[in-house]
This record gives structure tokens, sequence and C-alpha cells, in this order.
């Protein structure tokens, strides 16, 4: 029965790893991505690496949003502090608040990672357009944010 009385405990954990895991996945995937299409452009020409890299590293945020929500879950929750007392329901509530950021975080990784290579397209023919290849992407961008905001918000909720 160790099991059931840790089980608020175990939920937590598993709502700040799958916080961090899945937009993390997402960003990897997309940063990834972009890293290869602007490794082509590089072999044509160099001096395109200062751009290109902002668009690369564009999608890698929504790994730092995820990553933060972990940190909120194990601060909120009393896990950093020592022995938490984490009801199951509790437990079940931190796995809830973090869905936004979960989900969004993952897929808005992965669609900005492919913005932001159409963007390195772009760059490629027109360096002087890269302004517009970074709002498309930043477009992405928002999304994720509003996520963030609702685990977060939803995390302090929770007591």
């Amino acid at each position: 029965m160790i099991f059931l009385e840790n089980l608020g405990v175990i939920l937590t954990l598993l709502a700040g790893a799958i916080a961090a895991l899945l937009p993390g996945i997402g960003s990897a995937k997309a940063v990834g991505h972009v890293g290869e299409m602007a490794t082509g452009v590089l072999t044509e020409d160099p001096n395109k690496f200062g751009k290109l890299l902002i668009l690369q590293a564009l999608p890698g945020t929504q790994g730092i949003y995820g990553l933060l929500t972990w940190f909120m879950v194990v601060f909120q929750s009393g896990l950093l502090t020592g022995q938490p007392d984490i009801s199951w329901q509790n437990g079940l509530s931190f796995v809830m608040a973090v869905l936004p950021i979960t989900i969004v975080g993952y897929f808005s990784a992965i669609y900005q990672g492919r913005v932001s290579a159409g963007g390195v397209a772009l760059v490629a023919k027109r360096p002087e357009e890269q302004s517009k290849a970074l709002v498309m992407a930043a477009m992405v961008e928002t999304y994720a944010i509003l996520a963030l905001l609702a685990s977060v918000l939803s995390i302090f909720r929770i007591s």
C-alpha cells in the first residue's frame, strides 16, 4: 500500500515530468529540424550564421517553459523543501494544471520549428527579410505563452 500512500507525490512528480518532457521533446525536434535546414544554407553562405541562429533558437523556448513549469510544480507542492504531504486530489490537480503547457508547448514548438524553417528558406534567398521571418515564427510563440500562463495560474491555485 506504499503506492496508495504516496499517490499524491507520484501524481505530482508525473505532472512535473510531463510538463518538462513533452515541450522539451517538441523543442528538441524543432530546433534540430531548423538546424538541419540552416546548416544547408550555411554551406552556401557562412555569413548568414547570426540571422539563422536566431530562427533556430526560437522553437527552443517551449522547452524552457516546460522546465519552468516543472520547477513551479515541485516548488508549490513542497517537493523541494522536504517530505511533502500531498493528497491524491492535489496530485491530480497538478497533473491537470500542467496540461496546457504540456500539450500546447509540444505542438507549438513543432509548428514554430516549421515556420522557422520557412524563415530559413526566406533568409537564404533574401537576407534583408529576416525580421519578417522572425515575426512569423514569433506569432506561434503567443500560444505557448498563453498556455504557460494558464498552467502557472492553475498551479498557484493548488494548496
